[in-house]
Formats: C-alpha cells, structure tokens, sequence
C-alpha cells in the first residue's frame, strides 16, 4: 500500500509539519491495535509516504470490513507529536485501489466542535493497493519442492584421539559422542522431508590412506562416486567406519564442504530442490575468509547451513558466520540473505554432558530458521508452490466392478 497527503494542517510555528501515519486494527472489544507506523516526512504539508507492506492478519484479522483508524501526527523531537486528525477505513474499502473512495478527509473532532467553519484537517489518499498470497514452507513441501539434506563432519585433531574417552569422538559402546547425538538429533527431523533418505555425508580435516593426504571433503562411506548413506543410522554407521581408518588432521576448513553443496543447488534453481548442510565440528575454524566468501556465494543460492557446535571452545566464529546480528559479508559484499544457523550442542546437554535434555528442544533451535531461509529465497526468485496432488486413492477403489 502506498498513501500520500494534501493541506494538512500546519502545526510547527516556524514551518511547515513532519507529518506521519499510525494505523490501528479494531479489536472485538472495542479497542484499538497499533499495526503499522509509517515513517516521517520532513518539512511538508503534502508528504508522499514510502510503500509499505503489511500482513492481512495484523490489518484487520481477515475480517474485511473490520474498522481500521488512522491517526495522522506532527513529529516533534522531544516525542510529544502533534495531533493533526484521524479517519477510518477497512480491508475492503482499501481493496478498491485508488479511486475517489480512496479519498479520506482527515478529521480533528476538537476543531470541529470549536470552529463553525472547520471543514477537515487535510486530505489522504491511497496511491496503490495489491495483495500478495504469503506462501508457507509446508505450500511448497506438499507441491513437490524436495529437501536434500547433506551431513559434514568435522575430523580435525582439535576433537581429541579417539581412542580416549576425552575424545569427543570417542566411541563409547555404550552411549552416542557428542557429534553422533547432534547427528541423530537434528538429522531425524530433517530426514522427515527428505522423500528417499539417501543423505551424503562428508568429512572434513583428516588424512586418508593409503598415501595420507589431507582432505577437506572426503565421502564418509569411502566411495566417491556414491557418498550417499541410506538414513541417519546409515551416516552413523559410515562415521564410525572412517573413524577407524582416517587420521584426524587439520586445519579446520569450511569452504570446501559449502561450496560442495552450492554446486548442487546451482544445478536447480528452479525452486524444486533445496539444500540443507549440517556441520558439526569443534568450532575452531581456519578458513574464515574463504568460508565468508563460499556463505555470500551460497547466499544467492537454494540452500541454507546449519551449523552445531560440539565440545568447550569459544565458538565466537561460530557466531559471526551466523549473521543474525550483523549480514555476513566478503570482500564488502553482503549475503543477500541469512543462510547460516548457529547451535552450541553444550547448552542441550546435562551436567554430565552425556544426554541431551531435550532432542526436541535441540532439533527446534536448530531448524528454527529453515523454513524463513527457504521462504526468503523463493520469495526472491519468484518462485511459487506447484499445486499439492490430489490425496491419493488405493487401487480397486476407483471402478465399481460388475460381475457377469
């Protein structure tokens, strides 16, 4: 929606008013709902005020001829805004775009009652007014759109030999280490939306045999060709053999796993594919420039990356590349979107630091913002849900057999 104002009443003494809008929704009680201010326009009686964008739901609770007031106000510094007058509007009046319906005189009651001659306080009028059907993650899921959720495993000497039990590879035969706790976690959920549960899974940070090379994206399972594992217990498995035959190594390197990923999900930008990348590592990373650089890369991409940190390091890069607070950015470009998400495992876990005190809890936090870094992205390209099929019904079903 777009508003503008005519000869709004002038309320500074040296010049002309900073006029802005609120908009309020009615409640069922009667009451009023601030839902949107707009911002000031300096020094104008005649403000073009920016467009803006507004949830249906937080305008009028899809009730269309729910009332909606808006109280026009002078800006002043010290807070104390100058009333300039209101009008009311609804859903369906807007609906109607611009046209002279559209044309609301705004009403200061106190004048009106003191001046005989008091006509109105200004005039608003809409400028432009569409509507845009807000897709959900689940829309797109139902029309086909699949999740291919790949798992990279930090193998770096920093985790501690795992053949001692400080290691938090350590294979314990009777409890899961952290990095198979935090796999088994947030890996269950994912694989939930993922139709054939083949998963790659990748390492990173070790020495391979037979020549004892270093490798920063090295397939679990051995096979190059075919790194995918058939499910989390697949992964695990898969895990638990490269532990037994890798050398943990260093240094810690992101990139390669990440941009392994985004060469995927450049080959579908269609919108029928996303990627979701699980790190688990002990945090301490040594390719900050080059992982920066893969994330702004990945940015523009359909893929997002989850990233778990397990042990006791300080995870502050961990944070940064998360980029809630501050857009991670490369070379003075920022990521077009947020992609990246950011858990330390330790904050799950009991005193002991042998059980996760709530799997549901880690798994939430985890994929808390997938479905936003999924929606942002078909948002971006313009892509729209296919139509979910119809619900399926059992052969044999459908003919009514007659027997002769």
């Amino acid at each position: 929606m777009q508003f503008c104002a005519n000869k709004l009443d002038k309320k500074d003494f040296f010049g002309k008013s900073d006029p802005f809008m609120v908009f309020y929704r009615s409640n069922e009680d009667g009451t009023f709902t601030i839902c949107h201010k707009t911002e000031v326009v300096k020094n104008t009686l005649n403000p073009v005020w920016q467009p803006f964008a507004i949830p249906v739901r937080a305008l009028c609770n899809g009730d269309y001829d729910r009332t909606i007031k808006v109280e026009v106000y002078d800006w002043d510094r010290d807070g104390s805004h100058d009333f300039i007058g209101d009008f009311t509007t609804s859903y369906r009046e807007l609906a109607r775009g611009q046209s002279q319906f559209n044309v609301y005189e705004v009403i200061n009651t106190k004048k009106k009652m003191k001046k005989k001659k008091y006509a109105n306080s200004g005039t608003v009028t809409l400028l432009s007014f569409s509507v845009e059907s807000e897709f959900t993650f689940l829309d797109y899921i139902k029309g086909g759109t699949q999740i291919n959720f790949t798992v990279a495993i930090d193998f770096t000497a920093s985790n501690g030999n795992p053949s001692q039990s400080t290691s938090l590879h350590y294979m314990n035969p009777y409890s899961l280490n952290a990095y198979a706790m935090a796999l088994k976690a947030v890996g269950e959920i994912i694989q939930d939306y993922d139709s054939d549960k083949m998963f790659p899974a990748l390492g990173f940070g070790a020495k391979l045999p037979p020549d004892g090379r270093v490798s920063h994206e090295f397939p679990l399972n051995g096979d190059i060709e075919n790194p995918y594992c058939n499910g989390i217990e697949g992964i695990l498995e898969a895990y638990h053999q490269s532990l037994k035959t890798v050398q943990l190594y260093g240094p810690t390197n992101f990139a390669p796993v990440v941009n392994h990923v985004a060469r995927y999900a450049a080959a579908v930008q269609d919108g029928s594919q996303y990627f979701v990348l699980l790190i688990i590592t002990d945090g301490v990373i040594s390719d900050m420039a080059q992982t920066k650089e893969a994330i702004v890369n990945g940015a523009k991409l359909p893929m997002s990356i989850i990233i778990v940190g397990v042990g006791q390091a300080e995870f502050d890069a961990m944070v940064e590349l998360d980029g809630d607070d501050i857009r991670v950015s490369s070379r003075g470009k920022p990521a077009e979107r947020d992609i990246v998400q950011f858990v330390p495992f330790r904050d799950y876990m009991d005193r002991t630091g042998n059980h996760v005190l709530s799997m549901a809890r880690l798994a939430k936090d985890v994929l808390a913002e997938i479905p936003d870094q999924f929606i942002s992205y078909m948002k971006s390209r313009g892509v729209k849900p296919n139509p979910a099929p119809p619900p399926y019904t059992p052969p044999g079903l459908t003919h009514h057999h007659t027997l002769i």
